[in-house]
This record gives structure tokens, sequence and C-alpha cells, in this order.
């Protein structure tokens, strides 16, 4: 395999490919593929690579009507233990696919000259994106012919912006989907082609929920790919009602906070939302009954549940109890949250019942 500093930085403009001797060749094999649209991939974590990977399959039918003609994704970064430097997971599939690693461009900005320039050079049809991790300017969205589609995991025009799913399930919203929509120059704005509806529990995770979102609008994509690629899709988009939209900002590692005074309904969809990354943390007090020595430590709450039952309640407000396998914490207005996994800074995540027997008799309390 090519090494991290070889691949996937090849940037190129038409004039200089032209005077390559491989030229001919690519006239050639262009002329041969006239007939299928040039479709560039935009994607980064490893929920894109499902959608790259669903349209490979689909461009080695016998009737497809497209060829992946680029791969656009974030730089090589550092990531797992080893801190080695990795290609991103769209990157690593696509090699693993044996695409041209010099048609995986990775731009630190979109908006890069020599990226604009190699990307025109392309002469894209129609671009797809996916989870891709950068704006895209006003250039680069005039250069596909037939435009840019993006999968984004919301029922737009609600939750738009960079953290639809993780901003639903904070909500506590039990109806969620994915849309097809034209890219424009406002923040997921553009006309929707289609869109899927599902249901969700109370139980379901945002890692797990983007993953099967974008499943569902892998599938979505594919069923209207020969509409987008034909045209038709732009007839049929629908604009959005603006005043429907809501925003999904951004997430701040600040707000991975928990504070006990909330609801436990407010809490546990918290700790969902924000489930793999920032992730929820709360500080407890650790008292030692026979010495009266305290320390406060830090807990990475992992899995909740709403206390539907609170006859279990006992001891002060402040304190946290261990009953039916889970930490009990009293929340807001009554209610309590049961906990049955935690992570303590530096160790493994551990359910209730061994974390509360590494405590030796130790009380917990709540600040």
């Amino acid at each position: 395999m090519l090494s991290s500093s070889l691949m996937l930085r090849r940037f190129y403009c038409l004039s200089a490919a032209a005077s390559s001797p491989s030229s001919s060749t690519t006239a050639a094999s262009r002329t041969l593929t006239s007939h299928r649209k040039r479709l560039v991939f935009l994607g980064s974590p490893q929920v894109s690579a499902s959608v790259l990977d669903a349209l490979f399959s689909a461009s080695s039918t016998p009737d497809h009507l497209f060829e992946i003609a680029a791969i656009v994704t974030q730089p090589p970064s550092r990531r797992d233990r080893g801190q080695k430097v990795m290609p991103s997971p769209v990157a690593q599939l696509a090699l693993d696919r044996g695409f041209p690693s010099d048609l995986i461009f990775t731009p630190m900005k979109a908006g890069e000259e020599s990226f604009l320039c190699s990307f025109k050079a392309l002469e894209p049809e129609v671009c797809i994106t996916a989870a891709y991790g950068n704006i895209l300017p006003t250039r680069f969205l005039e250069i596909p012919t037939m435009g840019t589609v993006n999968i984004h995991p919301s029922l737009l025009p609600l939750y738009r912006g960079a953290a639809p799913v993780q901003r639903a399930l904070q909500d506590g919203v039990r109806e969620i989907g994915v849309s097809l929509a034209y890219t424009v120059r406002k923040l997921d704005a553009g006309p929707v082609i289609a869109c899927e509806k599902m249901e969700i529990d109370d139980k379901i995770k945002a890692p797990e929920l983007l993953k099967l979102l974008l499943s569902k609008g892998s599938e979505l994509l594919i069923s209207e790919l020969p509409a987008i690629l034909d045209g038709s899709a732009k007839a049929k988009a629908l604009p959005q009602d603006e005043l429907k939209a809501t925003l999904a900002p951004k997430i701040s590692p600040e707000e991975s906070w928990l504070s006990f005074d909330e609801k436990a309904t407010v809490l546990h969809n918290k700790v969902r939302a924000f489930s793999g990354w920032p992730g929820t943390r709360a500080k407890v007090l650790v008292i030692d009954p026979k010495s009266d020595k305290q320390n406060i430590i830090e807990l990475k709450i992992i899995t909740t549940r709403v206390l539907e039952n609170n006859e279990i309640l006992r001891g002060e407000v402040d304190d946290i109890l261990f009953a039916n396998g889970s930490l009990v914490i009293q929340c807001g207005e009554g209610t309590a949250l049961e906990v049955s996994e935690v992570q303590v800074s530096g160790k493994k995540v551990a359910n209730a019942a061994a974390f509360w027997n590494g405590l030796r008799g130790q009380r917990l309390k709540k600040l």
C-alpha cells in the first residue's frame, strides 16, 4: 500500500494532464463510457463509507448509468491508540476496492485553488455527498453540471446543520428520517428530492441511529439515481418550507456535562444523543465512611434509562444508590435516572455492578 505521504494528495490541472503520455488512453476510455454520467463522491467517516460501497456496487452492474470519476474526503489523520496517520474510512474503502489513489482528493478545504482546478478538469456531472465534513463553496457547486445531492440524516427542513441526529435525540423525537436534497449555498436548504421516515424507540444511541439512517439513505439514493442522472429529479424536487426550518448546531465538548437538577428524561436523551462523541460526564463525590476521606472523580455516563418506579429511592437527595444492577441518581422534578454503564477516566467501560463493587463500601454523592 502506498504511504500516507504519497497517497491521497494528487492535484493536477487539465493543462498538465493534456501533456501526459496517457492522455490519449484517457480520452479513448472516456469515449467508450461517454454514455455514463461522471459522478464524484464526497464523504469521510465510516458511515459515509457504506454509501460509497453502495455506489461501487451499483456502478458495477451491467446496465449502470454512471461511473465514479473521483472521491473527495478528509485528509489522513492520526487515529486509534497508536496515533498512526491513517486515511479516512472512505479513502481506505476506495483503496481496498482498487480505486486509483490519484483520483482520491483530500483538500483541507473544498475551496482550495489547486483542488478546484483538478476537480473541474474531471468534468463531473453530478456529486453525491454524505457526511463529508467540509463546507462546499459556490465555486465548487457551479462545477457539476447536474448539481450536487446530499444525503442528510433528518426530515428536512428539520435539523439543518452539523449534528442533526444528535440534536434530534437530544430533543427526544420519536419520528426521524433521512432526506435527499440538492445542495445550495445556504446550509441544508436545497430542494428535497425524496425522504424516508422511521419510528425509533427511547433506547437507540446516536452512532447506531446515524449508521441506520445512512444505510436507509444509501437505498434511497440508489433508487433515485436514475432520476438524478437524467435530470428529472430537479423537476420533482420540492422547495423546503423555511417557516418550519430548525437548526442542529455543532456540538461542543462543554455540552457533555450533566446537571442532575434537570429531569431524568432530559438527561437520558442527552446521554443517547452524545454517545460516541463527546460523551456525557458527571463529577461525583466518593466518601470513605471509615476515614471520612473524600475524593471527587469524573464519571463518563455510558448507558441510562429513566426510572419508572421511584419507590426504591431512599436516603438523602444527593445520595447515589445502587439497585437492580444500576446506579440510581435522583434528578430534577422528582425524577430519577438509572445508570447501567459507566467509565472512569483511564479505564474501560464497566457495568454499574462492577463499578459499585470496586468502591468497596465507599459511598457516592452527586455534585
